[in-house]
């Protein structure tokens, strides 16, 4: 699905790119010279784990992840710094589901109930971020985007005294984010439109053991768990 929403990308920034170079007018000549800036953005997320192992005495444990497309959705605030530099906040609503899929070779999880875990999240997303830009041509501008950000996840139950035991894969609340991306500013004759894919890279382990420890099958093996993320997100200023 990363390869679809990468070539999806490429696409439309070759589509756009030769419909902004077509044109002979240089659209709002004077929107990069305001001070601040303001908009919205949408579009569409993918989130997966990357599970780090541990020695326990659950023989080759394995967790298969399966991520499934989301939605994001937001607003944003540019202070103009310089004319190639700006900074940006970007608070938004990520929402997306994955399954995982848990296996040993002690035969600990022999029906689904007890190797199936569907984790859905609903995060708020607060980056602060870089954007350099390069100089305009015409009505394009190629830009990188980087920075960090604090991610709440409303549908954490990391004070649930339930564990997997019970069926609760938990997962903690306040996550801690970099962020990079590459992107390209069109001015159209009434707006600048803004497609870019994004990296999200999480820092910190997500995981909350469960109650007993290394005698979990499901946590016990598991070192780290950490969110990979890609994004496709449409801008509008």
């Amino acid at each position: 699905m990363k390869k679809q929403l990468l070539s999806l990308l490429v696409v439309l920034f070759v589509f756009l790119t030769v419909s902004a170079q077509k044109s002979k007018i240089e659209n709002l000549p004077n929107f990069d010279k305001k001070p601040w800036n303001f908009g919205y953005y949408l579009g569409i997320n993918q989130n997966s784990y990357v599970v780090d192992y541990r020695p326990s005495n659950f023989t080759n444990t394995k967790v298969k992840v399966e991520p499934h497309i989301g939605f994001i959705i937001g607003v944003m605030v540019e202070k103009r710094l310089h004319k190639n530099l700006s900074l940006r906040f970007e608070p938004g609503l990520i929402s997306n589901s994955k399954n995982l899929y848990f296996s040993n070779d002690n035969g600990s999880f022999l029906v689904k109930k007890d190797s199936l875990r569907e984790v859905s999240a609903t995060f708020m997303h607060l980056p602060l971020l870089f954007k350099f830009s390069a100089d305009r041509l015409r009505n394009i501008k190629p830009y990188v985007v980087g920075g960090l950000s604090l991610d709440y996840n409303f549908s954490a139950n990391d004070e649930n005294p339930d564990d997997n035991f019970s069926g609760e894969f938990r997962s903690k609340r306040w996550n801690t984010m970099y962020e990079v991306g590459i992107g390209v500013d069109f001015y159209t004759p009434y707006f600048k439109f803004s497609p870019s894919i994004r990296g999200l890279f999480n820092m910190n382990n997500e995981l909350i053991d469960d109650n007993q420890g290394a005698a979990s099958p499901w946590t016990g093996p598991i070192e780290r768990m950490t969110t990979r993320g890609i994004f496709l997100k449409l801008t509008f200023e």
